[in-house]
């Protein structure tokens, strides 16, 4: 008789379905890995949004990141970007939704957008350093002065 425990009582998915479901969740999602190696490429192809508040945002980000909290993601504020531009959304860590919820308001506005699993705790995990310095917010095109 096979043991049975947490892991084992429920059957793995078939190949086929494995195979369709870890392609399509790298669709979704990004590595802080790969991020770094992106962004140290020079060109990375994505615009690194910290979604987090901006005295979060001071505190520590990863370097080369705009700051625009999750509920501050309007239309007017991504004008400035080609419609096809790629956003990746990051927040403190595992604990927190902040980067599910950015990248669900840029889904609702038709961006393509992905999420990079991990956020800061997963950055210093990594072993990759932060930058500490004034927010780099996302500003608005709208002719304003503010």
């Amino acid at each position: 008789m096979p043991n049975t425990n947490p892991v084992t009582a429920i059957p793995a998915a078939g190949s086929a379905a494995a195979l369709a479901h870890f392609q399509a969740s790298l669709q979704f999602e990004t590595d802080c890995s790969d991020v770094a190696a992106a962004l140290a490429g020079g060109s990375p192809g994505f615009v690194l949004l910290d979604v987090r508040s901006p005295a979060l945002f001071a505190q520590g980000h990863v370097p080369g990141a705009l700051n625009l909290p999750h509920g501050k993601i309007v239309a007017s504020k991504l004008a400035q970007y080609p419609q096809d531009t790629l956003f990746v959304t990051y927040c403190a860590g595992p604990h927190c939704n902040g980067a599910a919820r950015g990248a669900l308001r840029l889904a609702q506005l038709g961006r393509p957008v992905k999420l990079m699993i991990g956020g800061i705790t997963g950055w210093l995990d990594e072993g990759l350093e932060l930058e500490l310095a004034q927010a780099t917010a996302v500003q608005e095109t709208t002719g304003s002065s503010h």
